[in-house]
């Protein structure tokens, strides 16, 4: 009986091994077509990583310049209302100063003929 189990075993495991053998594909032959495509395809790629590069570079200077333009219009916005205030006080000084003066010439007009009298 053992050596019935010991042949059984021995014959499955033998067409186990005959089996994987057979089933094994062949390794294809190198061609020289395959490194050319190996290094397109590498080509490719590295082309691709720059080109991404670049637009990401375009992109940060594209924003750098529109935050620059950005500030400069702040700049531009903000002297405009400083000029504007400039003129806005200045003109209301001219107009207050003017009112003071008027006061005072309409006070020295009242005093001068009561001083004559």
């Amino acid at each position: 009986m053992k050596k019935r189990i010991f042949n059984l075993s021995a014959t499955l495991i033998a067409g186990l091994f005959a089996t994987a053998a057979f089933a094994q594909t062949p390794a294809a032959p190198a061609t020289p077509a395959a490194p050319a495509k190996v290094e397109a395809a590498h080509t490719k790629a590295a082309v691709k990583a720059d080109a991404k590069e670049a637009q990401a570079v375009v992109k940060a200077d594209a924003k750098e310049a529109k935050a620059v333009v950005a500030a400069k219009t702040e700049v531009a916005s903000a002297k405009t209302e400083a000029t504007a205030t400039k003129a806005k006080a200045h003109h209301k000084a001219k107009h207050t100063k003017a009112k003071a003066d008027a006061k005072l010439a309409s006070a020295t007009a009242e005093a001068a003929p009561a001083a004559a009298k």
